[in-house]
């Protein structure tokens, strides 16, 4: 599996409509679409107030095809009403004019500001004279930033017994983000052909050992949206063990989104991995997992480099998951700083070091069972508190 490579049959554009405040300094709309109809499946936000947008998304992919997904940065159009479905059709719309399909063919996204009404006239307006050209996903990948500070894109060639197909995967993240489900935004498209019930088994399989193990605030989005896309453009049929490859490669593809997500967290100036394991089902060891992970002492320790371990088994302490303090052990890195139910003497520096560092791997051994599940977290800055203090000013 190769880090390379462009996807068939797919073309794409951006513009710059002035979504946020109707100045066009930055491209905040784009456009990718397959010269033909695709395998479709998605992953959505499980919050309960959710965006127009993934409301008529979800609408869209009941019939599991699609060609295109127009999206949007600068405003997520949450919260907007009925208005706010009545834009978000009315993107789709302008969307299969441009490409020559029907409606119910495009996905609509969009991320930014909730509770402003969206400038969908702008939009239609950008849509209306963009052009479409292949390999330009640095392009669409920049116009959907929002507070990211640089786009995220990763290619995949993969060599199959039926022969070679690619991968190509787009995200933003930034802030407000706990995944669960998918991710902020993210997009992948393929020239392999599946049927949309099995790209859709590995979508779901794929964001929850990615996407939905990272958190940087503990605040899932109103508009959080996976979308996948097969094209079938190469002619290569996935099946048995092909099939079971593909699905492989699309959890690391997103695994390497998902990292890419964390590391330009809003504020973050490390990223911290927590490793779980004795415990007594896969979803105690995941509940552990990502209250270590959200937990603001244990992210405001890391950020300070202060070795207060005590922070860590707390939390998992508090998760809800079944902890044996009398058996319980915490490592930061190779350190051993509790063990079997007591404290272990240790190299105080040592600790600081570690969390001095920009990557921390972290450790916990619930003690009451042999089942493991890993999640990455982020420290918490003033920065973060600055950027989000000042987010629609």
């Amino acid at each position: 599996m190769a880090v390379t490579g462009d996807v068939l049959g797919f073309t794409v554009g951006v513009g710059s409509a002035g979504v946020k405040d109707g100045t066009p300094m930055r491209t905040d709309v784009a456009l990718i679409v397959s010269d033909r109809t695709c395998a479709a499946a998605g992953v959505f936000t499980t919050n309960q107030v959710i965006a127009a947008p993934c409301v008529v998304t979800r609408r869209h992919l009941e019939q599991g095809r699609l060609r295109a997904i127009v999206v949007n940065s600068g405003n997520a159009n949450a919260c907007t009403g009925e208005q706010g479905e009545r834009h978000a059709v009315m993107m789709a719309r302008a969307a299969a004019q441009r490409i020559g399909c029907d409606p119910y063919e495009v996905a609509v996204a969009s991320t930014g500001v909730i509770g402003v009404p969206l400038p969908v006239e702008r939009i239609m307006k950008a849509l209306k004279g963009m052009g479409l050209r292949p390999g330009e996903w640095i392009d669409v990948a920049r116009a959907i930033m929002t507070t990211d500070t640089k786009p995220k894109s990763v290619g995949i060639e993969l060599p199959l017994e039926a022969g070679t197909v690619h991968l190509r995967g787009i995200a933003k993240g930034a802030g407000m983000i706990h995944p669960n489900m998918a991710t902020m935004l993210a997009f992948l498209v393929t020239d392999a052909e599946l049927a949309a019930e099995e790209l859709q088994e590995i979508l779901e399989d794929a964001a929850d050992e990615s996407f939905n193990v990272i958190s940087i605030d503990g605040d899932t989005s109103t508009n959080d949206t996976l979308l996948a896309l097969a094209n079938g453009a190469s002619g290569i049929q996935l099946r048995g063990d092909d099939l079971k490859k593909f699905g492989t490669a699309v959890r690391g593809l997103c695994e390497m989104l998902a990292r890419e997500i964390l590391a330009d967290g809003e504020g973050v100036t490390k990223v911290f991995e927590v490793r779980v394991s004795g415990a007594a089902s896969a979803e105690d060891a995941r509940r552990a997992a990502r209250t270590i992970t959200t937990s603001n002492l244990v992210k405001t320790a890391i950020h300070g480099a202060d070795p207060n371990w005590g922070r860590i088994l707390a939390a998992a302490g508090r998760s809800g998951a079944k902890v044996d303090q009398n058996r319980a052990s915490v490592h930061i890195a190779d350190v051993a700083v509790f063990a079997q139910g007591s404290p272990r003497s240790f190299d105080v520096d040592a600790v600081r070091r570690v969390f001095e560092q920009r990557d921390i791997t972290i450790g916990v051994d619930l003690g009451v069972g042999s089942e493991v599940a890993r999640a990455w977290g982020t420290d918490l800055s003033a920065e973060y508190v600055r950027i989000n203090a000042e987010y629609t000013t």
